[in-house]
């Protein structure tokens, strides 16, 4: 199965700030000051390298094809005790949940042959970045040298003394999005999730009757209360049995899920594609637990989707007294009966966790 590269969560990234920019010797040259003092100005300062949290942003699909943060450097310093310009700061753009690792080593190639290696990679937790508006300076710059100007004294007065510009930080970072919404859709293929996710938010999922529609997931915002709160869902790529062994891209769309608050398990209560919906809440459990058994703790509720077709209701009874404890809510997505009700235990169930 093809990866879809729209959607990014986690990458290396080479980051560099910029290195300052040196001073410089120099003195006054003018018709009638034959004796002109040192004028040399400073070098300027090399450009940061920030992160900013951007809520607008729902990967890190910005860095796959340009995977660097390269801050400007400073500008040398010039005569008449000139400055040098300061070098731009880079800026990244970053999602919420998006964490920060550095790795040991110098280079894009040393992070490489680590990564390949039996040993993989040691990687230092920089910071977790979470509220939108959020900014982080990753790399601190190179300061500009001082120019000759700053050196002169009663006993010196041609200085030949001048600073260079230190150089900027520089580093390998893995970013890495841990958390992609508040909920987490989850279900087998043709389970309705994109249907049921273009329905209660603005965000219109690729749809079709086939298995695998959603390969990345889509990430939608919910108003909820009456539109004074809101939260965001995310349609996470359906799950095959086996997906804990690694199965279709198992570890991949189960590695979305623990990036949830609350998982809502989407089933089909009709059984409109020959599945058995008890069975199938049983296997998905089944495959979360295997592959974290503290996912399988996370709050979680079922929808039972498609109670517009025949046999939803009988088997809605069914799974209802199978499953007594468990928060169960009908709705239709197609007909988008029931979304009233699932929204408001969508808000309960968020609010309860917090």
């Amino acid at each position: 199965m093809k990866r879809d590269k729209s959607f990014v969560d986690h990458i290396r990234v080479h980051c560099r700030a910029g290195n300052g920019g040196h001073g410089v010797v120099s003195f006054r040259k003018e018709k009638f000051v034959p004796r002109g003092g040192p004028d040399g100005g400073d070098g300027g300062d090399g450009g940061k390298v920030v992160l900013i949290v951007d809520e607008n942003t729902d990967n890190l699909r910005s860095f796959h094809y340009d995977p660097k943060l390269l801050a400007e450097d400073g500008a040398h310093g010039q005569s008449w005790k000139r400055h040098g310009k300061n070098g731009k700061t880079k800026i990244g753009r970053v999602p919420p949940g998006t964490v920060i690792y550095k790795s040991p080593a110098t280079d894009v190639s040393e992070a490489v042959a680590m990564e390949r290696s039996d040993e993989g990679v040691e990687l230092e937790p920089v910071i977790d970045l979470t509220e939108p508006g959020q900014e982080y300076v990753l790399l601190e710059p190179g300061r500009g040298g001082r120019g000759n100007f700053h050196f002169r004294s009663a006993t010196n007065q041609v200085p030949q003394e001048r600073e260079l510009g230190t150089e900027g930080s520089e580093g390998i970072f893995y970013f890495e999005l841990r958390r992609i919404a508040d909920i987490g859709l989850v279900g087998f293929p043709n389970a309705g999730k994109s249907t049921l996710l273009g329905k209660i938010s603005a965000k219109q999922p690729k749809v079709a009757s086939y298995p695998f529609t959603t390969l990345t997931p889509q990430v939608g915002v919910v108003s909820l209360d009456g539109g004074s709160s809101r939260c965001t869902v995310a349609d996470i790529p359906g799950l095959i049995e086996g997906a804990h062994d690694n199965r279709g891209l198992g570890h991949e769309f189960l590695r979305h899920i623990t990036r949830c608050r609350v998982l809502l398990f989407v089933v089909d209560i009709a059984g409109s594609e020959m599945r058995d919906p008890i069975e199938d809440i049983q296997t998905l459990r089944k495959e979360i637990k295997l592959y974290d058994e503290d996912l399988a703790k996370f709050p979680w509720m079922v929808v039972a989707n498609k109670m517009d077709l025949e046999g939803a209701d009988e088997n809605l009874t069914i799974f209802q007294n199978r499953f007594p404890k468990v928060p169960i809510i009908p709705i239709s997505a197609m007909e988008g009966e029931g979304i009233d009700d699932l929204k408001v235990e969508m808000s309960t169930i968020l609010n309860d966790g917090e």
